[in-house]
């Protein structure tokens, strides 16, 4: 995933920003659904929370994490106290369908794996533009359970916005239906890291895409100390699981992009 092109801060794009979302938004709704996602996972899970004080209680805020499962950005709801949008895929191809509702009923700014996807970057930088915080997974899906290289659109959005980032360690959820068909509840720790940044990204062109890489790396390295080592991947320490991940980071929509 690419960003939109640039422009100043006081040219067309930003006045097409100020129109372009609104923030907080289906305040009611949300706040029911959040008390839904508290009660579901007490009840299904054993859910904790480390170090919620890293979150930022004001400023625009990126809250990036790794992307293991379906269920991620609904951990992230139960753990970030602040109100969250998302940037997220189009399609959910390893959800099941009947979950699939659920992401349209919170709303998100749904980008076209494979593609610019200029509109929602641009949403999402109008909320980090009023303070707000975005939910984003930089791996870009949820095909793999180990991290694997970043996608562009969390260093696009920081390094436009100069918003900081909390990076979020999600571990255990893929484990939460294979428990309950065993009739047990599984642990699920979501570990907050302190926030990194403000980035800034010079140059053009390659120079500029390296930049953002660069960043976009940095993110998922301080992801990668909140999940167990073996989760690690591509930012593993050990050479074996380094190259074990390499046979999932392949990006699946760099050949057959969502339209």
């Amino acid at each position: 995933m690419t960003g939109p092109e640039r422009s100043d801060d006081n040219g067309p794009m930003s006045r097409h920003l100020e129109r372009k979302a609104h923030y907080p938004r289906r305040r009611l709704l949300r706040l029911l659904l959040r008390g839904l996602i508290h009660a579901a996972l007490a009840t299904l899970t054993r859910f904790e929370v480390e170090g919620r004080e890293n979150v930022p209680r004001t400023g625009p805020l990126l809250v990036a994490g790794n992307h293991f499962h379906f269920i991620d950005p609904v951990a992230l709801i139960r753990a970030i106290p602040r109100p969250l949008e998302f940037v997220g895929g189009l399609r959910m191809p390893f959800a099941p369908r009947f979950v699939t509702f659920l992401p349209r009923l919170w709303g998100y700014y749904a980008v076209k794996r494979g593609t610019p996807s200029r509109e929602a970057l641009r949403a999402a930088e109008d909320v980090l533009r009023q303070g707000g915080a975005i939910g984003i997974f930089p791996e870009g899906g949820s095909w793999a359970t180990v991290l694997r290289p970043p996608r562009g659109g969390a260093a696009f959005l920081a390094t436009r916005t100069g918003a900081l980032i909390v990076p979020v360690g999600l571990d255990g959820l893929p484990e939460i239906f294979p428990s309950l068909r065993r009739l047990r509840r599984a642990k699920v720790t979501i570990r907050i890291g302190a926030p990194i940044g403000p980035f800034t990204a010079e140059g053009k062109g390659r120079e500029h895409r390296a930049a953002l890489d660069r960043i976009g790396d940095e993110i998922l390295r301080a992801v990668s100390c909140l999940i167990p080592p073996e989760r690690r991947g591509h930012y593993s320490d050990d050479p074996a699981l380094r190259e074990a991940a390499k046979k999932v980071e392949h990006y699946p929509w760099d050949d057959a992009p969502e339209v």
